[in-house]
């Protein structure tokens, strides 16, 4: 896919460094603008000549920064190619665009760092931060450890990417930056200047009966909501649906809690979703994959096939009208594992709507084992979520 700041291609050969050459060759002959920032997704099968792929494209193509990870499944444009997946290759023309790449190790993810050691160790202040992407390795970066840090250091300031992934032990992984194949850690790329990121999140669920505020919790467990037993206003929210929403919804109960209360109605996208992980009748209470706070408002949500459809239609609409007048110069699409052609039972189901809310967009990505997007001011790692990072004219 071509437009006019971003060249999006896939490949899928039997490794050759002459014909990998001469397909590099062709695109940067097609793609007459500048290039400011490549990216690159990879299968596994390509792992033993990373290296060799990556000073190719870096060389024949003259791509000043080039960043990316492995992934068993790819994103390139309106298609996903779930499987047998090749390489896909991105290339960005983003004028005024200032970027800084850094590879982050395991102790970068766990060091005990304020605000402005983390300023330090990313390399860019707040007041000129735009955003930033970032791919990481799941079993060597810790990244809820990292968001505390990050939250506390550039909060309000989107952060979107994902955990790489691979179809042989995850510990197989790899990230890139430049010509270097990283095994371990993370690369995060800063972007500041003329191009800011706009981050999309999408949960795959649809929020079902009232939003409440909780009234009582101990740590995970929510015992009260609204001044009543949790447990009862959920199995209320159940009986209030219909036969047919009660059986969509039956073992897909999630919940979501506000991230921003200084509003005076909750739409998707306010809400951050977690696990319902059990409840108990006689206590009245019911376990939850979050520490929320007495006063968040929470809502009971659904995750199944049409919820996530219907999320993310919603929310790339929200953001088609907030950006109707912005220029859009491409963008990052992550997508979980547990998404695509498994959840939709169609092929190209999340970068599809992309293109169809956007028109002809320079989108590439990959499929996660994790995905990293805000919600509100702060960003958290997901999980069956699409999260989307556009390119967009300061």
């Amino acid at each position: 896919m071509q437009t006019e700041h971003a060249l999006v291609e896939h490949w899928n050969e039997e490794f050759s460094e002459r014909d990998l050459e001469a397909w590099i060759r062709q695109m940067r002959e097609r793609f007459e603008q500048s290039v400011e920032l490549g990216m690159v997704f990879m299968a596994p099968g390509y792992f033993d000549v990373a290296e060799e792929i990556l000073g190719i494209i870096r060389e024949t193509a003259a791509v000043p920064l080039l960043v990316g990870c492995s992934s068993q499944s790819l994103i390139a444009g309106g298609s996903e190619i779930e499987e047998d997946a090749g390489v896909v290759v991105a290339l960005h023309s983003l004028p005024g665009a200032k970027l800084h790449a850094k590879h982050l190790t395991h102790a970068d993810s766990e060091a005990d760092l304020d605000a402005a050691g983390m300023h330090g160790l990313v390399g860019t202040p707040p007041e000129h931060h735009n955003g930033a992407l970032i791919f990481a390795n799941p079993l060597s970066f810790d990244g809820e450890a990292w968001l505390r840090q990050w939250n506390g250091a550039y909060s309000g300031t989107p952060l979107v990417g994902g955990f790489a992934s691979s179809t042989f032990p995850p510990q197989w992984t790899q990230v890139y930056l430049n010509g270097e194949v990283h095994g371990d850690g993370a690369v995060l790329i800063s972007l500041a200047g003329d191009i800011r990121i706009h981050s999309v999140v999408s949960q795959g669920c649809t929020p079902i009966g009232e939003p409440w505020p909780i009234t009582r919790i101990e740590r995970n467990i929510l015992q009260e909501v609204g001044n009543r037993p949790a447990f009862q206003v959920l199995s209320e929210t159940f009986e209030s649906l219909e036969p047919a929403d009660q059986e969509k919804t039956r073992n897909n109960l999630f919940v979501g809690l506000v991230m921003n209360e200084y509003q005076e109605t909750f739409h998707r996208g306010d809400f951050l979703v977690r696990n319902l992980l059990g409840g108990d009748q006689s206590s009245g209470t019911l376990a939850i994959g979050a520490f929320p706070r007495v006063g968040q408002t929470m809502q009971f949500q659904r995750r199944d096939r049409d919820a996530a459809q219907e999320d993310l239609c919603e929310v790339l609409a929200l953001t088609g009208g907030e950006l109707k007048d912005a220029s859009i110069y491409g963008g990052l699409l992550c997508c979980c594992n547990g998404r695509g052609s498994g959840l939709f039972r169609r092929p190209n189901c999340d970068a599809s709507m992309v293109q169809t809310q956007f028109g002809e967009l320079g989108v590439s990505g990959f499929f996660c084992n994790g995905e990293f997007g805000p919600v509100g001011p702060q960003t958290f790692l997901h999980g069956y979520t699409a999260s989307l990072g556009l390119f967009v004219g300061a």
